[in-house]
């Protein structure tokens, strides 16, 4: 069976061949604190509420919401999932200004600052079985963002859809690695979960991962490998799409300290490279990018045009470029 999904997957991928039948678009991206302008005395929200550090003004606001609007329309996702959103308010006051109007899935995670995942998808082509937050533990038994996992339905077919955002290198890269390992662990768990009750199960992995394609949390905790031939073999539990940008001055999804980064991951199980149910279209991946979406000169030329700079405005988008995939079933 192994060589005949093999061999299949070599000519989907190397003949180029669109298969028939409709498709679906999925994205995801880091929104950069999509944060309203209350003050929750639970969370740490404060500097972005009125009266705050970053002196926002419901002008402000309008114009982050705004400019969202701008890039989700031009997305046009059938299926997108959110990062650095605060609250479920703040989801329906977007959905408000873009052009699709998607139904929300979102919960309130732990997480110190308020920030949450999300997933917002089109009911005309989507159906939604169940969905939950997957909790991850740290070893510092501090809170964290929640996993968001959803199982649902395009035409008759189960797709698991997992939303992350996981622990960010604040307070220094080596000393949390383990945070984004138990991100990693917690995630792999539930994908072996699925796939030992089917192994041809169709899975999507988005999400902020705060770490590369090639680091520990990602190829050893996850398990996630960027060749293909690796998840073949068995070697691998899952495949990373992000090849094409890894480590590429044209691609990246995120930069720091001169550095292009892909922190953004579209990660899938083998399930979704072979000849029945949902199939990956070839050459359907993508980093949303684009000269307005990035900055053109300074010293921060070619970085990501972000919205905030420290408490700085500068009106742009987000400090990370969104990603997309496309499915035809």
């Amino acid at each position: 069976m192994k060589k005949n999904l093999q061999l299949f997957t070599l000519i989907f991928y190397l003949s180029g061949t669109v298969l028939s039948g409709e498709s679906i678009k999925v994205s995801f991206w880091n929104v950069e604190n999509l944060f309203d302008l209350k003050d929750d005395p639970k969370t740490n929200d404060n500097e972005f509420a009125f009266g705050g550090k970053k002196n926002v003004t419901q002008e402000i606001y309008d114009l982050k919401l705004k400019n969202m609007a701008e890039v989700l329309n031009e997305l046009d996702s059938d299926i997108l999932g959110l990062c650095e959103i605060e609250n479920r308010f703040v989801l329906e006051e977007l959905n408000k200004v873009v052009k699709r109007n998607y139904k929300i899935i979102h919960f309130d995670s732990p997480d110190f600052r308020g920030i949450d995942v999300a997933l917002l998808y089109d009911s005309k082509k989507v159906s939604i079985i169940h969905s939950i937050p997957l909790v991850v533990k740290l070893p510092t038994e501090k809170p964290t963002r929640d996993i968001l996992y959803v199982n649902a339905k395009i035409n008759e077919v189960d797709l698991h859809l997992f939303v992350n955002h996981w622990p960010s290198k604040y307070g220094g890269a080596k000393k949390s690695i383990p945070l984004r390992a138990a991100a990693g662990n917690t995630l792999r768990k539930k994908v072996e979960s699925i796939l030992s009750k089917d192994a041809s199960a169709e899975i999507i992995i988005m999400g902020d991962l705060n770490d590369e394609p090639i680091d520990p949390s990602v190829i050893i905790n996850l398990g996630a490998s960027l060749n293909l031939d690796d998840v073949l073999s068995g070697e691998s539990l899952l495949w990373n799409l992000m090849k094409p940008w890894h480590r590429n001055p044209n691609g990246s999804t995120y930069k720091y300290g001169g550095k292009d980064l892909v922190y953004d991951h579209l990660i899938v199980s083998i399930g979704l490279a072979d000849n029945t149910g949902l199939k990956l279209i070839q050459n359907s991946v993508g980093v949303f990018d684009g000269e307005k979406y990035r900055q053109q000169d300074g010293k921060y030329d070619g970085y990501p045009f972000r919205f905030w700079a420290g408490n700085r405005l500068l009106g742009g988008y987000s400090d990370h470029l969104p990603i997309y995939l496309e499915i035809k079933y």
